[in-house]
């Protein structure tokens, strides 16, 4: 199975379950493979949350051998500087400091921070200082909430 794979079986589990797959790694790290899920709930997920979506998704994962593979599974909290890739985060997460890397540099430059304004049409608009940038999506390496912004905005 393939991280995409992966994915589609473990979504519906996860909604079902009161959570949100915010980001799933599926990597060869040294000798092992390991599954990473990031999982999200609308009141914030705790260390009890994570232990048992992690019993669920590695039952589910257990029926019938899905992945063949040994493989380490680990289940976390995205963190205060979660990743952005999905359509609803773009909406979502409107209005707060990003930090933004590209595959492909724009004009030099491959590292972005600023506030995020949306997506429309495939590009993702990010007010950086004074001037609204607007990046192809598919050119995004990695978009994050940037949560030392964060404090520097409350402090």
């Amino acid at each position: 199975m393939d991280a995409k794979e992966i994915e589609a079986l473990l979504t519906p589990l996860i909604e079902q379950e009161g959570g949100e797959l915010v980001d799933l790694q599926w990597r060869k790290e040294g000798p092992q493979w390991v599954l990473r899920l990031f999982l999200d709930k609308p009141n914030g997920i705790t260390l009890d949350d994570c232990a048992y979506f992690s019993d669920r998704v590695g039952a589910t994962l257990d029926e019938g051998d899905k992945i063949t593979k040994s493989y380490v599974l680990e289940v976390s909290s995205p963190g205060l500087d979660r990743v952005i890739k999905k359509d609803q985060d773009f909406e979502r997460f409107a209005g707060k400091p990003v930090k933004l890397r590209l595959k492909l540099p724009d004009n030099g430059q491959r590292r972005f921070t600023g506030v995020l304004k949306g997506l429309a049409d495939g590009k993702v608009s990010i007010q950086v200082e004074k001037d609204l940038k607007a990046f192809s999506r598919e050119n995004i390496d990695e978009l994050r909430l940037d949560d030392s912004a964060a404090f520097e905005m409350e402090g």
